[in-house]
């Protein structure tokens, strides 16, 4: 018995440092990997963005000028913010990023 509760008390130890992925926030516009920066044309942002997303261009995020790319697709509030500017929470490996939430930011009075 004392050697189990020796070995689980190692395992929580040892995963207690185990490394935690980094999140990192970025506040910038959901937009598509067609047009990214740059829509063109007559429709608005969102309406151009869903456009691109149905046949079949991918989600990115464009921050600071540069375009991010996004690895999970399918995430809930992609297509609610398509073309709106937003704070997006997640994990960045090279240029894509792992959200884990979007928030619309506050609008100053």
């Amino acid at each position: 018995m004392r050697q189990l509760l020796a070995l689980i008390l190692v395992m929580i130890w040892g995963g207690a440092g185990a490394p935690v992925a980094d999140q990192q926030t970025w506040t910038g516009t959901i937009s598509d990997s067609q047009c990214g920066i740059n829509h063109e044309g007559e429709l608005n942002e969102t309406d151009c963005t869903l456009r691109c997303i149905q046949i079949g261009f991918k989600y990115v995020l464009v921050a600071d000028g540069k375009v991010l790319k996004i690895a999970n697709q399918d995430f809930a509030d992609l297509k609610a913010n398509a073309g709106r500017n937003v704070k997006l929470t997640g994990e960045l490996k090279g240029d894509t990023i792992t959200v884990s939430k979007i928030e619309t930011p506050a609008k100053s009075k």
